[in-house]
């Protein structure tokens, strides 16, 4: 199993919460995507992100259908104008 976890900050700390629902959307569209978590910060201090994001994939094949998917392309057309920062780890469980 192949773990992915995506960090975001947001220039608009109020857009990780629009972005949150968009995300747990393309749980039930991307047949790629074995689990997914999604959670947006409560604390909001100096060194927070504001979204992180847990998906888990059979491979890094699935991974890859996942990011080459059209809604997950779209959620990204939309979302990176959106983005100060981001962060991905990739690892095998």
């Amino acid at each position: 199993m192949l773990v992915h976890v995506v960090l975001m900050k947001f220039s608009d700390a109020g857009d990780a919460a629009k972005a949150r629902l968009r995300l747990e959307e393309l749980a039930d569209v991307v047949p790629a995507i074995r689990s997914m978590e999604v959670r947006t910060d409560e604390l909001a201090t100096e060194v927070s992100w504001h979204l992180h994001m847990r998906t888990t994939h059979h491979d890094a094949g699935d991974l890859l259908a996942y990011q080459s998917h059209p809604a997950h392309r779209e959620f990204g057309v939309w979302v990176r104008p959106l983005l100060a920062s981001r962060a991905v780890v990739d690892w095998t469980a």
